[in-house]
């Protein structure tokens, strides 16, 4: 009986350890996002796993630069989004109304649409830094 206890309580403990990892299979990506040369000024950057399993990490692109955290571990399809300005205009037709900015995705879809993004990208454990040339 009492090997019985010991067992159950190597496999409880063995489980608890397992279940916390600390993270291993998250990760840090940061680095710069450029378009045609310049940085994109706003925009949003998503590492979605290849397999479609699991979820996806990502962060806020702001001057060209992004850090994403809680990124999973493996092959990733990359979508960046970038945001252009295309004005403001107010929220409602009270002319109390505060004025919002508009804006409309100025990336192609071969870098901002999550399933036609040509972009790949290989996560590894811990902090690493990959930088985006996007072409026109």
């Amino acid at each position: 009986m009492r090997a019985i206890r010991i067992a159950t309580v190597c496999l409880l403990a063995i489980g608890l350890l397992a279940g916390c990892n600390g993270g291993a299979g998250l990760a840090e990506v940061s680095g710069t996002v450029t378009y045609d040369g310049k940085p994109v000024e706003l925009g949003s950057i998503s590492f979605i796993p290849i397999d479609g399993n699991g979820p996806s990490g990502g962060g806020a692109i702001t001057d060209g630069k992004y850090m994403a955290q809680k990124v999973p571990v493996g092959a990733a399809k990359v979508r960046i989004s970038g945001a252009k300005v295309t004005g403001k205009m107010k929220m409602s037709y009270d002319s109390n109304s505060p004025l919002v900015t508009t804006s409309t995705e100025m990336l192609p879809a071969r870098y901002s649409d999550a399933k036609e993004t040509e972009l790949r990208y290989d996560v590894q454990s811990g902090s690493q830094t990959k930088n985006f040339e996007l072409a026109k």
